[in-house]
């Protein structure tokens, strides 16, 4: 410090720490019951209960909407659109159990939707690419 100027802070006597007034007891220990509450408090008992955070259920709306587009694989795109709105309902009504088993046959079928889609288009891009067949184009009629 290359100074000793000491600058007192608002509220300090001069002699540098602040001034402290003695704060009086509100409640008296001796009128306190048993509980640890004053006679006038409220008093809330909290039970130890595990609260387990449950997602809601889920159901794939948009996923089933993309299925029915594009993979509707023997109209099952259809059915887990309309799986997955059945299972948004059960949600609005509040029947999560019923929502949870309507969102999981959706998800099933649109699994099974894009699964059957995508394999037959798989199939025939490996065996072009073998050299299995070749297509034929004809110029004319």
């Amino acid at each position: 410090m290359a100074s000793g100027a000491h600058f007192p802070l608002p509220g300090q006597a001069s002699g540098g720490l602040p001034r402290y007034e003695e704060l009086k007891d509100e409640h008296d220990m001796a009128i306190l019951d048993p509980a640890g509450a004053s006679p006038g408090s409220t008093v809330i008992h909290m039970h130890n209960q595990s609260q387990v955070c449950v997602a809601p259920p889920r159901d794939h709306i948009l996923w089933s909407i993309c299925t029915m587009m594009y993979c509707n694989f023997c109209c099952l795109g259809f059915m887990a659109l309309v799986f997955s709105v059945k299972a948004r309902d059960r949600k609005v009504v509040g029947d999560h159990s019923g929502a949870r088993s309507y969102g999981s046959t959706a998800q099933c079928l649109n699994i099974t939707a894009v699964t059957l889609c995508i394999v037959p288009i798989v199939i025939v891009i490996i065996l072009l690419a073998a050299g299995v067949f070749t297509p034929q184009f004809h110029n004319g009629y």
